[in-house]
């Protein structure tokens, strides 16, 4: 189980650029096992960019609970484990032609993967472990 984070340290990783937050990401899923996103009554939230139809995923609780504000404020952060992923989301996000925004910030900037490159990096991660 995984502690809570001081609030000064979310502050400070939320301050990471695109490229630390995604190296964070993939350490923190690791070391606990789990990967958190923000549902609602419809389901998962969702991110556009030009090209591609993204669900946003955070390392930590503290940092998906941050975004359920304004347009999200009824959203909840829940976890998916490791296993459920690599098992479930990985495919149903490749077969519904989604792609993955790795821990973006306030202003919605984050690096976006693909399903099977989230999964090859997790696995890098878990081999370093």
């Amino acid at each position: 189980m995984s502690e809570k984070l001081q609030p000064s340290l979310v502050e400070q990783i939320q301050a990471y650029d695109d490229e630390k937050r995604a190296t964070y990401f993939f350490k923190e899923v690791v070391l606990n096992n789990k990967i958190w996103i923000l549902t609602d009554e419809h389901g998962c939230v969702m991110l556009n960019t030009e090209e591609d139809d993204c669900i946003p995923v955070w390392p930590n609780e503290e940092f998906a609970q941050a975004w359920a504000t304004d347009e999200w404020q009824a959203c909840q952060a829940e976890s998916i484990s490791l296993n459920k992923w690599f098992s479930r989301w990985s495919h149903g996000l490749a077969d519904d032609q989604l792609a993955v925004v790795v821990f973006p910030n306030q202003a919605e900037q984050g690096l976006v993967f693909f399903p099977d490159e989230i999964d090859f990096e997790l696995k890098k991660q878990q081999k370093k472990k």
